[in-house]
C-alpha cells in the first residue's frame, strides 16, 4: 500500500483540500461565474473580504500584504474592492443570504472609519444578510484611535481578533512589532463598551528568542484580559515564500524540539486556566461557539482557520482571497495589476483554482475530520462513498497497525491518540494523495 510518509518537521495546514500549491490557472472567471450561477436562492453563504496593506510590515507575517505609509493607494483599492463586490453580486443575482461576514488582512483596521462605513453599506446593499449575520475583523492595536472603535460599532461588528503574538519586548523588535500590554487592554476595553463582546486574543509560539517562561508571560497577561477565545498559532518561517521574513535570522529561532515544549506549555497554561482545547491551535470559554461545536463534532476549517461556520459557500473578495464553493476551489490573483485589468474588463479577478473530484471530497471530509475532530467513523466514510471509502478504511487500517501512535481503531472510530494531537497535520498527510505529485514547500507541523 502506497501512503505518504509524514515527518513531524514539515506539513500543509490543511485549510484546504487539495491545499493551495495544487491549483491551478484552469480555473477562471467563467468558470467561477458558473459556479456562482447555481448557490441556491436561500443557501447561507459566507463572505471574506481582503484589505492588503499594513502601515507597518510585521518580519512574522505571510499574509498577502502591502507596506504603504500613504492613505492614497488603500482609498484607490477601496474603489476597486467595491467594483469587485458589485461583481460578484451581479452573477449571484440575489441568490445566498450571508451568514458570516470576516474582513481580514493586512490590516482592515488601516481604513478611515468613513471607509469603514461606506464598504459595510456597499456589502449590505449588494447581498441579503441574514438578521443575525455574524461579522468578525481582524485588529491591530496599534491602528485604532476611538473613531474607529466607534467605526467598527456603528457597522455592526460582532466579534473581533486582536494579533497580539507575544508581549515580550526583546521578541517584538526582532519581529518589528512592537505593542504594549496596555495598547492591548484599552483596545479590549474599549471594543467591550462599545457592546463588542466576542474577543479573541492571537498569540505564535516559535519566534525569535522566545522561551518557555516569556512564553508563559504573554499568555498570562493575556489571560487577565479574560478573552472568549485564545488562538495559538505556530510562526510559519517561509523566507522563500515571504522575502521580508529574511529579516529574521534562523539562528535565534527556536528548534523543533524547543517549539514543541512551547505550544505545550503554553496549552497547558490556557486550559489550567479553564479554556476548552479546540483543534490544535485554538482554545475557548466553555459555553464559546468553537468550543460548543468542537464537542458536538460540527467543527469546520477554512481558509480562516477553525470555525462554526457551517456554510458550504465562501465568497473571498479583493486580492489573494480564496473562494470555496460545492463545485471547488478558486483564488483571486495576488497581483494588483491584474487584479485591477479584471476588474476593469467587468471579469471576475480569478487567477487559479482546483474543480474537485469525488475523491478529493471524500478526502477532505476525512483530513478536516483529523484535524478538527482528531478522528473520524467509518460508518460515516462508508456513508459517503462505499468503495473510495473502503480504499480509504484500508489506508487507515493499514497506519493503524504500522503506526499506533499515529492512529488507532476503537470501535467504529479511528482516533488520533491524545499523546499525538500536536502531529494531526502530519497525520492528515498520509491521506492526501497530491503531496507526492507536488514540490511545494510547507512550514513546520507544530
Amino acid at each position: 500500500m502506497s501512503l505518504h510518509s509524514p515527518t513531524s518537521d514539515t506539513a500543509p495546514r490543511y485549510t484546504s483540500y487539495p491545499t493551495a500549491p495544487h491549483f491551478h490557472s484552469g480555473i477562471d472567471s467563467a468558470t467561477v461565474s458558473r459556479w456562482m450561477g447555481r448557490v441556491g436562492s436561500d443557501e447561507p453563504i459566507s463572505l471574506y473580504v481582503h484589505i492588503p496593506f499594513c502601515d507597518k510590515l510585521c518580519w512574522f507575517c505571510a499574509c498577502h500584504t502591502r507596506h504603504t505609509l500613504r492613505y492614497e493607494p488603500v482609498a484607490d483599492y477601496l474603489g476597486l474592492l467595491r467594483r469587485e463586490i458589485r461583481l460578484v453580486a451581479d452573477r449571484l443575482n440575489g441568490r445566498g443570504i450571508v451568514q458570516s461576514l470576516h474582513l481580514g488582512g493586512g490590516s482592515p483596521t488601516m481604513l478611515r472609519p468613513d471607509d469603514i462605513r461606506r464598504l459595510a453599506e456597499t456589502l449590505r446593499g449588494s447581498f441579503r444578510f441574514s438578521g443575525d449575520a455574524a461579522f468578525s475583523v481582524e485588529i491591530d492595536p496599534s491602528d485604532m484611535d476611538e473613531d474607529r472603535l466607534d467605526g467598527l460599532a456603528s457597522i455592526g461588528v460582532t466579534r473581533a481578533s486582536l494579533g497580539v503574538q507575544d508581549f515580550d519586548p526583546r521578541v517584538q523588535r526582532a519581529i518589528n512589532r512592537e505593542q504594549g500590554f496596555d495598547l492591548t487592554r484599552d483596545m479590549v476595553e474599549g471594543l467591550r463598551a462599545r457592546g463588542i463582546m466576542a474577543i479573541n486574543l492571537d498569540l505564535v509560539y516559535g519566534l525569535p528568542h522566545q522561551t518557555v517562561d516569556s512564553v508563559i508571560a504573554t499568555v498570562d497577561r493575556c489571560l487577565e484580559l479574560a478573552p472568549d477565545r485564545i488562538a495559538l498559532f505556530g510562526y510559519a518561517h517561509v523566507p522563500w515564500f515571504k522575502k521580508h521574513q529574511s529579516m529574521i535570522d534562523e539562528a535565534w529561532l527556536p528548534g523543533p524540539e524547543a517549539r514543541l515544549e512551547l505550544a505545550r506549555r503554553a496549552a497547558e497554561r490556557i486550559v489550567g486556566a479553564g479554556y476548552i482545547a479546540v483543534g490544535i491551535d485554538h482554545f475557548g470559554r466553555p459555553g464559546d461557539p468553537l468550543a460548543m461545536a468542537m464537542a458536538e463534532r460540527r467543527l469546520r476549517r477554512n481558509f480562516q482557520g477553525y470555525t462554526d461556520d457551517v456554510c458550504d459557500t465562501l465568497i473571498g473578495l479583493g486580492p489573494s482571497s480564496v473562494s470555496r464553493y460545492r463545485e471547488g476551489y478558486a483564488q483571486n490573483s495576488p497581483a494588483m495589476g491584474h487584479y485591477v485589468r479584471a476588474i476593469e474588463a467587468q471579469a471576475l479577478p480569478v487567477c487559479r483554482g482546483i474543480a474537485l473530484s469525488t475523491e478529493d471530497r471524500i478526502r477532505g471530509w476525512l483530513i478536516e475530520r483529523l484535524m478538527c475532530d482528531f478522528g473520524f467513523s467509518i460508518l460515516d466514510l462508508l456513508a459517503l462513498d462505499s468503495d473510495l471509502g473502503g480504499t480509504i478504511v484500508a489506508e487507515a487500517e493499514y497506519v493503524a497497525r504500522h503506526a499506533p501512535r499515529e492512529l488507532v481503531l476503537s470501535g467504529d472510530r479511528f482516533q488520533i491518540p491524545d499523546s499525538s494531537r500536536a502531529y494531526a497535520r502530519s497525520i492528515a498527510a498520509r491521506f492526501d494523495t497530491y503531496l507526492a505529485r507536488g514540490i511545494a514547500r510547507h512550514s513546520a507541523a507544530v
